[in-house]
């Protein structure tokens, strides 16, 4: 409930306690296995719809729905986590959700049909949910406010470097080892991030665990959305995955239509966004630095449209794969920020906070799968993907306009 003792807006910045030297590395490297697994897991089916489709009898439009079928649970499971998280402790919480993930990998590898695929697939992203949120509200916690953005920049190096590793290898292993080898190899990789959990957490003054309070976390997520900046942030999120997000699962299938190749071609091309995103990671503390707030979602809207455009001119793969360099250079400037913003919504409460903005991006990446098929189906290749590149460019400017002055924070007491 909100606390009596102070207003529910209070302006003044809250600083996270000062860390214990060498903790925050140590924090980061756990949580950097943590996420590496988890989207090491999400990325690795996307170049597989081709081959899929044909292995297991299906069209390419209803394979590339497994990233929905991902990403959705992996959203409703927001709500739940949040307050979950909140009170058994987001490190412990991390540790189950992994194991349930490389549990539910395995059993991918086995799926006898679509219908079971999708099924665990739903299963896995509900797991993996419990990662790369949980993450940012664990830095949220410990990293001081002056040093965050740098901070969670740096632990997105691992998670980019999941989906780099996840899509290649995919793409380039799948003829060796086919898919049922790539779910076993994600399956491995999530076991391993597991156990750098369990073991690896600094265990010293971690709190008690107590009784979920589900009452309470509906009553805090009815505060944070009546948050206006909180609104903006959730928006702007859900906005921006089905603008960037909606085209991946059908790069593969538009590439093969093109003759110019399958699941190596789609994996490189794929590969490029995580490229970009590494790139932002090398240059994040220079980029706040020079641009602040602002010119960093202005920058970041500009270069996502160019980039959107430039693949929906349909030239080679090497050119798409160029484009989505510049793609991830230009999202994470946008997401990094928008990241790091929502961590100050609500101080006393961030799992729920960073829980429902994960919520509205992963609900916009499953959106945005069917809207961008429609799309493409509708308007061809150049006509929806220039869709996207407008909404990504008004998005960064609104937004930069609208985050510019200092929000309201929202103070719980238990």
């Amino acid at each position: 409930m909100l606390d009596r003792q102070e207003p529910a807006l209070t302006p003044p910045a809250t600083r996270a306690p000062e860390p214990a030297a060498g903790s925050i590395p140590r924090l980061i490297v756990v949580l950097a296995c943590a996420g590496f697994g988890s989207t090491f897991a999400l990325r690795s089916v996307e170049p597989l719809v081709g081959v899929l489709a044909r292995d297991l009898g299906s069209d390419a439009h209803t394979v590339a729905l497994l990233s929905t079928a991902f990403a959705l649970p992996y959203a409703f499971i927001q709500p739940v986590l949040g307050p979950v998280g909140d009170a058994l402790g987001k490190e412990r919480v991390m540790s189950v959700c992994l194991a349930v993930l490389a549990g539910a990998l395995v059993l991918c590898s086995l799926a006898p049909n679509i219908g079971a695929l999708f099924g665990l697939r739903m299963l896995a992203g509900a797991a993996a949910g419990g990662c790369i949120p949980l993450s940012l509200a664990l830095l949220g916690d410990r990293v001081p406010m002056d040093r965050r953005q740098v901070a969670i920049g740096r632990f997105l190096v691992a998670a980019i470097l999941g989906q780099l590793t996840g899509s290649t290898f995919a793409g380039l292993i799948e003829v060796a080892i086919g898919w049922r080898g790539v779910f076993a190899v994600t399956a491995l990789v999530a076991a391993i991030a597991c156990a750098a959990t369990v073991f690896g957490f600094d265990r010293t003054g971690r709190a008690p665990a107590r009784r979920p309070a589900f009452g309470q976390a509906v009553r805090r997520y009815r505060t944070i959305l009546a948050n206006p900046r909180a609104r903006i942030l959730f928006s702007a999120v859900f906005i921006e995955a089905i603008a960037i997000f909606g085209v991946f699962p059908h790069l593969a299938p538009l590439i093969e239509a093109r003759g110019e190749g399958g699941p190596r071609e789609a994996g490189l091309v794929l590969a490029g966004f995580a490229i970009g995103g590494l790139l932002y990671s090398a240059l994040v503390g220079l980029l706040v630095r020079l641009l602040g707030m602002p010119r960093m979602l202005i920058g970041g809207g500009l270069i996502c449209g160019a980039a959107l455009t430039v693949v929906g001119l349909a030239g080679s793969w090497q050119v798409d794969c160029a484009a989505l360099t510049a793609m991830g250079l230009g999202f994470y400037m946008l997401h990094n920020t928008f990241q790091t913003q929502v961590t100050e919504v609500a101080p006393t409460a961030r799992a729920s906070a960073v829980a429902l903005h994960a919520f509205s991006f992963f609900c916009g990446q499953a959106l945005g799968v069917a809207v961008l098929g429609q799309a493409l189906l509708q308007l061809g290749q150049f006509g929806a993907l220039a869709a996207c590149a407008v909404t990504i460019l008004a998005l960064g400017i609104a937004t930069a306009a609208a985050l510019q002055r200092p929000g309201p924070k929202i103070a719980f007491s238990d």
